[in-house]
């Protein structure tokens, strides 16, 4: 057993700490992560999802709750994140709970996005077949005629999702492959700090 960290916050200082610093030294998106699910079977899916908040809440990005992530975040209500910030040599990973954003935190970071983007969230069956570009095309033209004057309301299965941490590692690229991590672990009475094997 090792040290116990009893507040997050110290967890999530250290998160946006490297995360400032990636944003200074990665060429695109330091706010990308690789977004884990499982589906009812146990099969697992992951794909590529921009951070749009973290605090001691959580880890926030925001979604069609129609399309296969969706619903599997709805469904089992647990989900995994990795960052990876090469430029740095540094990764940090994440378990957790999920749940869902509240209709103002979803409405306020919907408002705050580029309009077509907003047209787009209408367009767009996420994750569903197309019959070809012009499908989309066609959807969103629909509305942004619609929609044309005025403000775009966001779409009912539009929201976001926050992931609680249970479990966060630390990864620092050493030399030889010796790198250094440090998991932390949510318990009863704390956060449960250990150092693994590379």
């Amino acid at each position: 057993m090792g040290d116990i960290v009893t507040e997050l916050s110290e967890l999530i200082e250290e998160f946006n700490k490297w995360l400032s610093e990636a944003e200074k030294s990665e060429p695109n998106d330091a706010t990308a992560m690789s977004l884990a699910t499982v589906n009812e079977q146990g099969e697992p899916s992951v794909r590529m999802v921009l951070l749009k908040d973290v605090d001691e809440d959580g880890f926030v990005f925001y979604t069609n709750f129609e399309s296969q992530k969706g619903q599997e975040l709805l469904t089992t209500k647990k989900a995994a994140l990795c960052f990876h910030w090469k430029s740095l040599r540094r990764s940090v990973r994440i378990n957790g709970d999920v749940e869902v954003v509240s209709d103002d935190d979803a409405d306020t970071y919907f408002d705050s996005r580029a309009r077509d983007s907003r047209i787009g969230a209408w367009a767009s069956q996420q994750s569903r077949a197309m019959e070809g570009r012009f499908s989309l095309e066609a959807a969103v033209a629909k509305y942004a005629t619609k929609y044309a004057v005025g403000k775009i309301p966001r779409p009912p299965y539009w929201s976001g999702f926050r992931i609680k941490p249970t479990l966060m590692e630390f990864w620092q690229d050493k030399p030889f492959r010796l790198h250094e991590r440090r998991q932390y672990q949510l318990t009863e009475d704390g956060w449960n700090k250990s150092i693994l094997y590379p």
